[in-house]
């Protein structure tokens, strides 16, 4: 799909979540007599160009001035970042910016994980005021649902979709290779297991610097590696929104502070930071 001319001004577009999961757009078409498509297209790694991944939406009459398209849990959505066009009839695809927005009944669903997998879609702004759809489609998915801080370490609890907590589940640390004295190494933690939520500590004592990555082993060494993270929730990015203090520790290289964050992907991550002298 070719993107629009910069001359074709761009339509709003309200959005409604539902508890399953699925979306709805309004969008505000005055005078379109024809049929019309709401075209989700999906961004190339890295936000840059297109992929040339697109879903078709069929936009149908709501109300006067307004059409409607829906877009239910139940339509694929593979992961990643999805701008929002309109395409009216006898027109060119047109970009949509966010009217009214409600995720309310996002923030309160809790899905069963019976189909093995968990769907999350939340529409956001982007940096340019464009309206656009972050998708993640996790299988199995372990989610973050509290961190607890104390100075000297962090409490995770959560709970597991699409799988289930066995005796010897345990959680990783993984180093990332490049990012600190660290990199590539891989720590194990112990994890309490109750049906399917979880809890476990990360003492920062003698982590080296760099970036750590949070996984869940629902099965230990048997079965499969999880990434943790908080999605089941209205928040698209939750790096600016969520912040936690830091804890100042001890590391192999010397003093330095560590906590949580989350990354660009709303996944689970800790921080080591050297101080400086």
């Amino acid at each position: 799909m070719t993107p629009p001319p910069p001359s074709a001004a761009p339509l709003r577009a309200d959005c409604i979540g539902d508890s399953a999961g699925g979306l709805t757009f309004d969008v505000a078409a005055r005078g379109n007599a024809g049929a019309a498509l709401l075209i989700l297209r999906r961004r190339a790694a890295g936000g840059l160009d297109g992929t040339g991944e697109t879903v078709s939406l069929p936009l149908a009459p709501a109300a006067e001035g307004r059409l409607r398209a829906a877009l239910p849990s139940s339509v694929s959505l593979p992961e990643g970042r999805w701008d929002a066009y309109a395409l009216l009839s006898g027109g060119e695809p047109r970009r949509l910016v966010p009217g009214v927005t409600d995720l309310r009944p996002l923030a309160e669903r809790t899905p069963s994980g019976l189909l093995g997998h968990v769907a999350v879609r939340i529409p956001y702004a982007t940096r340019q005021g464009n309206l656009t759809v972050r998708s993640w489609l996790r299988a199995p998915h372990a989610e973050a649902v509290e961190l607890r801080l104390a100075s000297g370490g962090l409490t995770v609890r959560g709970r597991v979709y699409g799988t289930r907590l066995v005796p010897g589940a345990d959680a990783e640390l993984c180093a990332r290779p490049g990012g600190g004295e660290g990199g590539g190494r891989v720590r194990r933690v112990d994890v309490a297991a109750e049906r399917t939520e979880f809890a476990f500590t990360v003492p920062y004592e003698g982590l080296e610097p760099g970036v750590w990555d949070l996984w869940l082993r629902p099965a230990g060494d048997a079965g499969p590696v999880v990434r943790l993270a908080r999605l089941l929730d209205d928040v698209a990015d939750k790096n600016p929104v969520l912040t936690f203090p830091r804890a100042r520790v001890r590391t192999p290289h010397g003093p330095a502070e560590a906590g949580p964050y989350y990354t660009r992907d709303n996944d689970l991550s800790l921080a080591v930071t050297p101080l400086d002298a």
